[in-house]
C-alpha cells in the first residue's frame, strides 16, 4: 500500500502513473446487473465496492437497459424516498417500494426480450429467484446481481467493502463514474450478435445480461476484450 500522505500531495497526472505502476483496486459502485463497462473491471483487478455513498437519481443503481423488439430499454427498481432533512439517505439504506410488482414486470420483459436468444434458457433456472424472492434492500439485491453474473460468467468475485466515503480516494483506482446512467464511459465496445441487431444495429454498453444471453461462455472472452483504462 502507498503512503497516503505522500500521495496527498502528487497532482493527479502523477497519481495516475503512480496507479499504472502500483496494483492497486478498482473502486466501483454495486449496480444493477451492471454494464459491460462497468463488469469489464472485474475481468481486470481486484475490486474494492463502494458502501459508503449517497444514493443519486439517474443512475444505474436502480436501473439497467437492455435491447428489446423496440430498442434500447431501461428497466427501472423503484424505491421508497424516506431520506433526512435533505432528502439524502445512504445507498445502503434505500429500500425496495415492493408494492409494485417491478419483479414481476421485469422478468417478463427479459423472457420476452432474450427468449430467442441463444443462451438464455441456459441461465433462466439460476436468474429466476432473483425475480421472485422478495427483497428489501437495494444494495442487497443489486449485490445478488453481480453475485449472479459472476458465477453465470464466471468472474473472480471479492465482497471487498469501503469502511468509510472517500470523495477522491488515493488507495484505489476510482471508476465510480461508471455509475452514471447519464453519461457514456468514452470506451469503444466491440459489437457481437444482438437478438434484435438486424432491426435496430447494435447497441452498446448494455446490461451484461444482454451480453450474457447472447453469446454466453463467450462473454468472458469479450469482457477481457473492452478497452478500458486500467
Amino acid at each position: 500500500m502507498l503512503d497516503g500522505l505522500y500521495l496527498t500531495f502528487l497532482g493527479s497526472e502523477e497519481k495516475r502513473w503512480i496507479h499504472k505502476l502500483v496494483d492497486l483496486d478498482t473502486l466501483l459502485h454495486p449496480t444493477s446487473f451492471p454494464n459491460i463497462a462497468t463488469l469489464a473491471h472485474l475481468t481486470r483487478n481486484d475490486i474494492l465496492w463502494e458502501a459508503h455513498d449517497n444514493f443519486q437519481k439517474q443512475t444505474y443503481r436502480n436501473r439497467y437497459h437492455i435491447c428489446t423488439d423496440q430498442g434500447l430499454h431501461k428497466l427501472s427498481i423503484p424505491i421508497k424516498h424516506v431520506g433526512g432533512k435533505d432528502g439524502r439517505q445512504k445507498y445502503r439504506d434505500v429500500q425496495i417500494e415492493n408494492g409494485y410488482a417491478w419483479q414481476v414486470q421485469h422478468w417478463r420483459t427479459l423472457q420476452t426480450a432474450y427468449r430467442t436468444s441463444p443462451f438464455f434458457e441456459f441461465y433462466e433456472d439460476e436468474l429466476a429467484p432473483l425475480f421472485h424472492k422478495r427483497f428489501q434492500y437495494l444494495f442487497e439485491f443489486n449485490w445478488e446481481s453481480i453475485s449472479f453474473l459472476s458465477k453465470a460468467i464466471p468472474l473472480n468475485l471479492k465482497n471487498t467493502y469501503t469502511n468509510s466515503y472517500n470523495k477522491t480516494p488515493i488507495d484505489a483506482k476510482d471508476f465510480r463514474f461508471l455509475v452514471n446512467a447519464k453519461k457514456e464511459p468514452d470506451v469503444i465496445f466491440e459489437p457481437y450478435p444482438q437478438v434484435f441487431g438486424e432491426r435496430h444495429g447494435f447497441i452498446s454498453n448494455t446490461s451484461s445480461l444482454d451480453l450474457l444471453f447472447n453469446e454466453g461462455p463467450n462473454a468472458l472472452i469479450h469482457l477481457k476484450k473492452v478497452a478500458i483504462s486500467c
